[in-house]
């Protein structure tokens, strides 16, 4: 697995407690978003290292950069047709691409457009933003938010091969570590390690209510 894990108490300490924030692990070059399909998908995409097969690219499909979120949406993988778990390494720039052409999914009067304006722009739009509250280990809402994007046509497209540089199945790591939440054993839990993420253009931190880290 290439991913890089911490104990979830040791990042606690450092992460921001409410406010917008994309909770990833990143660099330069690349970002890890997560997704959960039934097993006939996630083989395809682990062997094949795109998304093909059964995998439908006329629907809207949905990415999330923060892993605990990820395990909140799926139940730790025991939700039915969830129960692959990957995580995809995905170019930053491609990342940046969809955040940039994103369209919030619902109106929100801070963006500064009317609704009608909106309303035209989620039409044209094949990026969809959402801002959710966050969760613990346990399923618990928490005041900070998380995000997830969602994609179709042509960015699903290219997001289902070109944009993808690993797909990992971490379906077991996803087995072992909810163990330890079932016995509330979270001295034990490791998760990914994320850490805020901001970008160097303020316009897009500003349309994404980003929070100063």
């Amino acid at each position: 697995m290439k991913l890089k894990l911490k104990k979830y108490k040791e990042q606690l300490q450092s992460w921001p407690q409410k406010g917008h924030y994309i909770m990833a692990q990143y660099d330069d070059k690349k970002i890890i978003v997560y997704q959960s399909y039934r097993k006939e998908i996630g083989n395809f995409a682990v062997q094949n290292q795109y998304f093909g097969g059964a995998f439908s690219l006329e629907r809207m499909t949905w990415i999330k950069p923060n892993f605990l979120w990820m395990m909140y949406r799926n139940g730790w993988g025991t939700k039915e047709g969830q129960e692959c778990v990957v995580a995809i390494h995905l170019k930053m720039d491609a990342f940046k691409g969809y955040l940039e052409n994103a369209v919030y999914s619902s109106y929100d009067e801070t963006c500064k457009i009317s609704k009608e304006e909106w309303q035209n722009q989620i039409k044209e739009s094949s990026v969809r933003l959402q801002w959710d509250p966050d969760h613990d280990p346990f399923g618990n809402k928490l005041e900070r938010r998380a995000i997830q994007i969602g994609l179709r046509n042509d960015f699903v497209k290219s997001f289902a091969k070109e944009d993808i540089i690993l797909i990992e199945d971490i379906s077991d790591f996803v087995k072992e570590q909810h163990q330890f939440v079932l016995k509330n054993d979270l001295e034990s839990l490791f998760i990914p390690e994320e850490k805020p993420l901001l970008f160097n253009e303020e316009k897009l931190n500003k349309k994404l209510k980003l929070n100063e880290i």
